[in-house]
């Protein structure tokens, strides 16, 4: 069985990443399993253990760190981690099927990195910094202050942007789940 590959997928918060990947996710013939993320932050309304993310303590996130269990990690705010397990990546593409990893900016660069062609990244960007605001308001998820730390972090990763394969602007959602698509067909049937 032919061993599966790496979609890394980043964004600002609010960029419209996750309902993205949530349509790629429906095309069965992309034979994409999402690898689950490990994190210190609280769950978000129904959010499950083990399905959303595997929610864990500082200290047992800290554990996973010093094991080298992680294929990335960062402390994305102070004492908010979020990584992927080894153990994800290898089990999904041991079983041939290409796992999309949802990742900070930072991660996605180091993950491509360290995986070289096996993997593909994609940046989505909001079409402008006063966009997402107005959509990270929308949400009704965070506080001001909460979105005003998203809103300078976005600037920061934005920046960052280049260092991925392809950058895909959401500003029509179609459009860019379109995009998003082509790109990851065209990868995993080369």
């Amino acid at each position: 069985m032919e061993q599966g590959k790496l979609i890394i997928i980043s964004a600002p918060s609010g960029s419209g990443k996750s309902t993205i990947i949530g349509r790629i996710m429906q095309d069965e013939s992309l034979k994409l399993t999402f690898s689950v993320s490990a994190t210190t932050r609280p769950r978000r309304g129904q959010e499950v253990h083990g399905v959303d993310y595997y929610y864990l303590t500082p200290e047992e996130f800290e554990q996973m760190i010093d094991n080298d269990e992680l294929v990335e990690y960062q402390e994305v705010y102070e004492g908010r981690y979020y990584g992927t397990p080894k153990s994800e990546v290898e089990r999904i593409t041991a079983e041939g099927r290409n796992v999309v990893l949802d990742l900070d900016v930072l991660g996605g660069v180091n993950v491509k990195k360290m995986y070289g062609d096996r993997a593909i990244s994609i940046f989505i960007q909001p079409p402008s910094v006063d966009v997402l605001r107005q959509r990270l308001i929308k949400r009704g998820t965070d506080s001001m202050e909460d979105i005003q730390n998203r809103v300078d972090k976005a600037e920061f990763e934005i920046s960052i942007g280049p260092q991925f394969d392809y950058t895909v602007i959401n500003d029509d959602l179609e459009t860019a789940v379109n995009e998003v698509h082509k790109l990851i067909s065209d990868f995993i049937n080369e």
